[in-house]
């Protein structure tokens, strides 16, 4: 699905991750991990989309998908006058019409989305409201009615409780299983040897990607 071909993430041509050469391939469920500052975040922004990269080529094949996003917490915005319902039928606007507005389907595919991650009683309130485990367990939802070949997470289980961490990490494994590629940013040495097939673990100068089983060799996949 990507190629990453001595593709090099970073800000402004300042380069911040290794050269990265690999494939992505379509199906497959990766984590992102490395210390902190590596530039996990800003690889996931790069092949998102969002930023362009500081060098390298990436490749989609055979074209670039619907992408799933869901950001860091800190990085939205909670104070909009939107309701639970409001912002999970968002993930439906790729496939209605907009001037049609929210239909009957999508208001049902958005109400099964909230009962997946059990926020069905709070669908009227509104987004301030939520704590923050609620305000995750609503993204997922929303990412879950988009039903995106393609889903990218940054740090989704940061500053949430193990209860809900749990139920959304079965979401992801729910959308693997449906035939979605899951690629997320992650700090849980044990959520990603027990859930994440693949890893690309970045260092300072190298990067390694391959089998999360320890028991399996990773391949460094380029130098800088």
């Amino acid at each position: 699905m990507i190629e990453l071909d001595h593709l090099v993430a970073g800000y402004e041509r300042l380069a911040i991750t290794p050269a990265l050469c690999g494939t992505l391939e379509r199906g497959s469920m990766t984590a992102i991990v490395g210390a902190n500052g590596c530039g996990k975040s800003t690889l996931l922004k790069t092949l998102a989309g969002f930023l362009p990269p500081v060098s390298g080529v990436l490749r989609w094949q055979p074209s670039r998908p619907t992408i799933g996003w869901l950001a860091q917490r800190h990085a939205l915005e909670s104070q909009f006058p939107l309701t639970v319902q409001d912002v999970v039928c968002m993930g439906c606007w790729p496939r209605i019409s907009l001037f049609r507005g929210i239909n009957r389907d999508a208001r049902k595919r958005a109400a099964q989305g909230l009962e997946r991650v059990g926020l069905t009683a709070m669908a009227r309130e509104t987004i301030d409201t939520l704590s923050g485990g609620q305000f995750q367990r609503m993204l997922f939802a929303r990412v879950w009615v988009q039903n995106a070949p393609l889903v990218m997470l940054d740090e989704p289980f940061t500053g949430i409780d193990e209860i809900t961490s749990q139920i959304l990490m079965e979401q992801l494994v729910d959308m693997h299983r449906e035939g979605q590629t899951i690629l997320a940013v992650l700090h849980d040495s044990e959520r990603v040897a027990r859930y994440f097939p693949q890893t690309l673990r970045l260092g300072e100068k190298a990067a390694q990607w391959g089998a999360s089983d320890q028991s399996q060799r990773t391949v460094e996949v380029c130098s800088a």
